[in-house]
């Protein structure tokens, strides 16, 4: 039950937003010169148009990353899960404030590598992007 509250509306909105984003590359000039070429159709959608429409995707699994883990938090109250969520709501109710100054930059830690990583991505989807 915890792993479907947490995953459940976010990987509808990837599906909805991988699909639009598709359906946008497939009208693409460089998608009809691959089929007039004589590719095949599965070729042509995971190396050239799913490629280039997960360039979106990535950019919105970063945040959504960070906010799947501070999901937990509610998720965890909610289950009566012993984790870091909890132990974070109880230290808030407590007025313990470094572990509340801690896990806070815990937090923001994990936000920067999830867009660190996204960035990463961005030069493997995309040969035009560089990391210099």
């Amino acid at each position: 039950m915890p792993t479907i509250a947490l995953g459940f509306g976010g990987s509808a909105i990837l599906a909805r937003l991988t699909r639009a984003s598709l359906l946008q590359v497939i009208r693409e000039d460089y998608i009809r010169t691959a089929r007039a070429k004589g590719l095949a159709e599965r070729i042509i959608i995971v190396r050239h148009a799913l490629r280039n429409s997960l360039i979106p995707v990535a950019t919105v699994l970063g945040p959504y990353f960070a906010a799947v883990v501070t999901g937990t938090f509610v998720v965890e109250l909610i289950f009566g899960i012993p984790g870091l969520g909890k132990y974070f709501v109880n230290s808030i109710s407590n007025r313990d404030y470094p572990v509340i100054m801690g896990t806070i930059l815990l937090y923001a830690v994990v936000l920067v590598i999830a867009n660190v990583v996204v960035d990463i991505v961005y030069a493997f989807l995309d040969p035009r992007i560089r990391i210099q």
